[in-house]
């Protein structure tokens, strides 16, 4: 079996498939679609690929200027024609758990702007029920500890600030990302998406619902590619 990083890099490259000159593309963040953003670079360059791109986060802005990626803001144009991400975790109805890169508000804005949704995976993110993973939720760091107590009550689980060592972690847009342990008992994403939003203090969550159109994904037997039947790609 191919090591993880070669997975996720033939899952990265593979999604470029979707992607077709005179494009605006959302570029995702993550472990995963870095190789997606890396070979949109190769395809510019090699195979006169002529997109603009859309980056999540300013990590991804800066390796797709590294790799030669014209980009704009998405304030200047009129919607995306696809968004090429990760996930942390998506389930048989294509809900994703997304948020580890704590890139989930800039995300969530740019797939809400764009036409379809393409998630880059390795098989490991395949799930039966979310919550596995940590949920992320973004919240402001006014009384952060307060809102994050509230989180705790509504999940009845544990819930704590992302650290980087003694620090808290700062996200692109100067909140902090609180971390809910609630384990795989995410049956019904949609319930619990609107119930944590509800929440003063919350700025988003990382559930990703209703989003999805296709799943590229990489396991032992190679590249995958799962179409969600009810997207807009079916």
């Amino acid at each position: 079996m191919a090591d993880v990083e070669q997975l996720k890099k033939e899952a990265g490259i593979a999604a470029c498939s979707f992607v077709k000159t005179g494009m605006k593309v959302g570029l995702g963040t993550g472990s995963t679609v870095k190789h997606t953003v890396i070979e949109l670079g190769r395809m510019i360059a090699e195979e006169g690929l002529d997109i603009v791109g859309v980056p999540t986060s300013l990590a991804t802005e800066k390796l797709a200027i590294e790799v030669g990626i014209p980009l704009v803001k998405l304030s200047s144009i009129d919607g995306l024609d696809i968004v090429i991400d990760g996930a942390d975790e998506y389930d048989p109805k294509f809900q994703l758990i997304k948020g580890g890169g704590a890139a989930l508000l800039r995300e969530k804005i740019v797939v809400q702007e764009s036409s379809a949704m393409v998630v880059v995976a390795d098989d490991r993110k395949r799930v039966d029920v979310l919550g596995a993973f940590p949920l992320p939720i973004e919240i402001t760091p006014f009384s952060s500890s307060a809102t994050i107590r509230a989180l705790g009550r509504l999940l009845d689980c544990r819930v704590n600030c992302r650290m980087a060592g003694d620090n808290a972690v700062v996200t692109d847009n100067g909140n902090l990302i609180a971390d809910a342990h609630c384990g795989p008992t995410i049956s019904n994403p949609e319930k619990m998406e609107a119930e944590i939003l509800n929440i003063a203090g919350v700025v988003q969550v990382g559930l990703f619902n209703n989003m999805c159109d296709a799943v590229v994904l990489a396991g032992a037997n190679g590249v995958e590619t799962h179409i969600n039947q009810v997207g807009r790609l079916a």
